[in-house]
């Protein structure tokens, strides 16, 4: 999951919505500290995906994609 191109659609399975935000994220059981990997999401979808990542204590920050430089 997770593409950051202009023309990238939600990362919420199924979705093919535009997306919005970049939510910014590592699993620190797996990854260094200072590592990161980003799911991007449609409006509709950012609080679901955004709680899926926080409830495993993943959640770094939430981006609009206009400021996301990944």
């Amino acid at each position: 999951m997770g593409n950051t191109a202009p023309d990238a659609h939600c990362s919420r399975k199924s979705c093919k919505a535009p997306a919005e935000w970049a939510l910014v994220w590592n699993n620190p059981k797996l990854h260094t500290p200072d590592r990161r990997k980003v799911w991007v999401a449609c409006d509709e979808h950012r609080d679901y995906l955004a709680n899926f990542l926080d409830l495993r204590g993943f959640l770094r920050e939430t981006v609009p994609m206009a400021e996301f430089e990944g």
